[in-house]
């Protein structure tokens, strides 16, 4: 299955939580964004060289607590890339891993849809905001536009109550909230999902709930 996980704006976590549920799904999670990468990078061919033709999908991944297969940061990079490479990419790695999750650009932007046409589901991410949800409501109908339902919605860095039924029926998933808690914002840099680090966390209680929604709808399809 390849999970795409779609913001409408950046800033709202989006890639703590696709790092995150990768955790919990034992997925590799992908740096879709060619111009803002944002996952742990290293030496060696990143997904700029896979989409130039440059290098095979699995040189490219890098191996630890969540294997990751990085992005490059460079413009010239970016440019060289070749998004309907893709498909073939992501689908060379997912029948030995099952899993692919993919960390999409963030908005509307021209490439964020590339993303979504190649998964088979996606999980939206907003911030707890009116304005935020507004925005997660156009990326939705974008995923459905691209065939890519949508599994469940992370409210991230949520801080006391949510009308989270308000949301459920605005979106129409199901929704899972995360609280603002400084280890998910570590996670990615420190390369340790809070899974591991704080397994009975709400935050990771949370995690694995979505993994939980995202591997009963790859066993429905």
């Amino acid at each position: 299955m390849i999970l795409a996980v779609a913001g409408g704006k950046g800033g709202v976590g989006k890639t703590t939580v696709a790092y995150n549920i990768a955790a919990a799904l034992s997925a590799v999670v992908v740096d879709g964004d060619l111009g803002m990468a944002n996952l742990p990078t290293g030496r060696g061919p990143t997904l700029h060289d896979v989409l130039a033709g440059r290098a095979d999908p699995w040189e490219a991944v890098r191996a630890g607590p969540v294997d990751v297969l990085p992005c490059g940061r460079s413009l010239a990079g970016a440019r060289a890339a070749e998004l309907g490479r893709l498909r073939e990419a992501l689908t060379s790695i997912e029948p030995e891993r099952g899993s692919i999750v993919v960390d999409c650009p963030a908005g509307m932007r021209a490439d964020a849809g590339v993303p979504l046409a190649v998964a088979d589901a996606t999980v939206l991410v907003a911030a707890p905001e009116p304005f935020a949800l507004a925005d997660t409501l156009r990326t939705r109908e974008l995923a459905r536009e691209l065939d890519a339902g949508v599994a469940g919605v992370v409210l991230n860095r949520v801080i006391g109550e949510m009308p989270t039924a308000t949301v459920r029926s605005a979106l129409g998933a199901p929704v899972e909230t995360v609280p603002a808690d400084p280890r998910v914002g570590y996670s990615v840099c420190a390369e340790q999902p809070v899974i591991d680090a704080a397994p009975d966390s709400e935050a990771g209680t949370a995690f694995e709930r979505m993994a939980d929604r995202v591997a009963r709808c790859s066993e429905n399809q």
